[in-house]
């Protein structure tokens, strides 16, 4: 069975880092895409980053160059670490997993499995 536990999110000022984590069991990184999604009061759900076969990533223009998604198998942990914060980025963010067994995740948007989001706060 799939479980998906994010944790991490905080208040941060404007320019700061966090990491969030996402706990996952029963997810095969050969078979799984996972992703970090987010969704602000009032807006739609955005994907942000996506990772398959630890390697593979893709990220949203909004956040390319200061997220980073990564993996650790042996923990069965992914990770989010976002640097250069800003009060934009402030959102829910969700993890999210899905089955896939195909190597390309970046236009995938349907996700089977979803944690119960960890609150990122940016204030300027």
């Amino acid at each position: 069975q799939v479980r998906l536990r994010e944790s991490g999110g905080d208040s941060v000022q404007t320019g700061g880092s966090l990491r969030l984590s996402c706990a996952f069991s029963s997810v095969t990184d050969n078979a799984y895409c996972m992703a970090w999604f987010r969704q602000a009061p009032g807006k739609e759900r955005e994907g942000v980053a996506t990772i398959k076969n630890r390697v593979r990533t893709s990220y949203a223009d909004s956040v390319k160059g200061r997220f980073t998604i990564s993996r650790d198998n042996a923990k069965d942990t992914l990770y989010l670490q976002m640097n250069s914060l800003k009060p934009e980025d402030t959102a829910m963010y969700y993890c999210a997993a899905t089955y896939f067994p195909w190597d390309d995740c970046s236009q995938l948007r349907e996700y089977g499995y979803w944690g119960q989001g960890t609150q990122v706060t940016v204030s300027s």
